[in-house]
Order: structure tokens, then sequence, then C-alpha cells
């Protein structure tokens, strides 16, 4: 019996809702943008869904769809009841109207802070099965396609997923090879269509010469900055245990842990832990007392650390 949120009872499984098209440029902040809008309206949840979203946007239907998808798994916009609001994840990175001063940290993408922000908010947490999946579950570092099709298949068998057919995984598995790896261009491609993944840049995923297959990156990261990693730090202690010390194992091999979703090995995985205390002003601390190694927290949660630390990695910008 595997362990993780994929393998409880009540587990939801999500493997479409992207329209087949990745994550693109300029998107997030569209869908922010439009929402930041008409939020205050009593009924704003037809900005994705009015004759007008398709001019406002400038693209066709389903990418208006897939625009709304990506902005609610990266946890831009939220829904609640009949309004679709900004969160304040998505106000601290995109929100230009100067309401606080705090938000707004990088509008269009241009810090690789918020890449691995959206790559944490998309794997370290199992809304986006596949992509939770591949990142936290996949024993095998090297891929093709069909060899990931075949064990979420497996597991949606095991787990009794309903509308979890095959071509609805294999649209899925592709969907997050374009997520992460570059494509080439195709002469009959559109602007939209031209426009890359902002996640191809962290190489997390990379192909493999000569062979119809794929990669993943495990190993330093000198883009990851300690903030991010205090968010996610953050983030997985929450919902993972509520006790005051979080062990390396856990933080290392656990699904949905910093670990996994940010491919580091356990050199380099030590190695920010005992930066911690000082990017956190000494909310975690590192201890490897008598041989074992655990992150100490030295204050209780409240709810507003992990957005707060993010703030690190943007200082300058």
């Amino acid at each position: 019996m595997g362990r993780g949120p994929l393998y409880d009872d009540n587990y939801q499984p999500q493997l479409s809702g992207h329209e087949t098209f990745p994550l693109r440029y300029g998107w997030l902040k569209k869908a922010f943008d439009a929402v930041r809008k008409t939020e205050d309206d009593e009924n704003n949840r037809s900005v994705f869904l009015a004759d007008e979203a398709i001019a406002q946007f400038g693209v066709g239907k389903n990418m208006v769809a897939s625009m709304r998808h990506w902005a609610t798994a990266a946890g831009v916009i939220e829904e609640r009841s009949r309004r679709t609001r900004t969160t304040s994840f998505g106000r601290r990175l995109f929100s230009e109207d100067g309401r606080d001063p705090e938000d707004g940290r990088d509008p269009y993408m241009e810090n690789p802070a918020t890449a691995w922000l959206v790559h944490w908010q998309l794997c370290g947490k199992p809304n986006k099965t596949t992509w939770f999946w591949a990142f936290n579950h996949f024993p095998a570092l090297s891929f093709e396609r069909e060899l990931l099709v075949g064990s979420l298949e497996k597991l949606a068998k095991e787990r009794e997923w309903p509308r979890a057919s095959t071509r609805t995984i294999r649209k899925d598995v592709a969907c997050l090879v374009h997520t992460y790896v570059s494509q080439p261009p195709s002469g009959k491609a559109s602007r939209e269509d031209t426009l890359e993944s902002p996640l191809t840049e962290l190489g997390l995923i990379r192909p493999i010469e000569k062979r119809a297959g794929f990669r993943f990156v495990r190993g330093p990261k000198p883009s990851l900055g300690g903030g991010v990693f205090s968010y996610a730090i953050t983030e997985f202690w929450r919902k993972f245990s509520k006790v005051a010390t979080l062990s390396f194992e856990a933080i290392a091999h656990e699904p949905g842990s910093p670990g996994r979703v940010f491919l580091l090995d356990e050199n380099d995985l030590v190695d920010r832990l005992t930066t911690l205390e000082d990017v956190t002003e000494g909310f975690y601390r590192w201890s490897e007392t008598a041989g074992l190694k655990q992150l100490i927290r030295n204050q209780d949660f409240n709810g507003d650390e992990a957005i707060g630390f993010i703030k690190a990695d943007y200082s300058g910008s």
C-alpha cells in the first residue's frame, strides 16, 4: 500500500482541465488581472465564460479555459461560492494596484523565484494528479511517455478512479512534458502557440539525446532561493505534522516534500537546511544532535509565515 494523499480513499483525481495546453508565459498575469478587475462584482465567474472573454484574452475558447485552469492550479485565483477571487499568494506576485506595498513582487515573472513557486504549487500539492505522481512517486529518473502513462494507469485501476482512461492519462502526461521541456517550433504555429512554459527554465526535465525519452534532473538547484525553499518547508510541514520537529527523512523523501518536488539530492538538501535559521530569522533551526538530523520549529504556525518567507528572494527586485 502506497502512502501519501493519492492513496487516500476520498482523493479525487484531476487528469484534465488544461485543454491540452501547457502553462505559458503571461497567462497567470492575464488571468489574475481579469479577476482582480471584477472580483468585487457579486457574480464574476463569467469572467472566463462570457463571449467577451475571447476578445479580452485574445485567444480561443479552449485557451481561455486553460488559462483559468492554470491560474487556479497555481493558486493565483480561487473560486468561492459564486465569485472568483485573487488569492494572497497571487496578489503577492502579480498585483500592481498599489494597495499593499508587499504585493506585486514579480508581475511579469522575471525572477526565477516565481517559476519555482509556481512549480511548487503544481507539484507540491496533490490537486494535479499526474504532476504530483511524476515528481513524488514515479521511481525512475529516466522515462518515456508510455512508461509514465502505464504507471498512472496501474494506479488508477488500483484506486478505482473514475474517468481515468488511457487516452485522458496520455494527454495529461504529454501536457506535463510540454510544461517542463522546450518544444521545437512548428511552421504553422500561431504567436500564442510559440510561447513556452516559464517552467522550462527550471531544467527539471530534459530530453535524452538520440532517444524518445526524458530524465528528471536531480541535484543542486542554484536558482532556487532560500525564501522559496522556506515557503515550501512551511507548507509541507503544516500538512504533514503538528509536532515541533520534522525529520530529515520526511523532508527528503515523503510525497509532497521539498526534497521530492525540487529534485534535490541529500547533500544539497542538508546544505539548505543548515541556512534556514538565517533565512527565516530564527523561525527554524537545524539540528544533528546524536546523529539525529531534524528541523526544529521555534514558533507556532499562525498562517502568515510561508508567504512572508518568499520576500527574501525578491529583495532588490
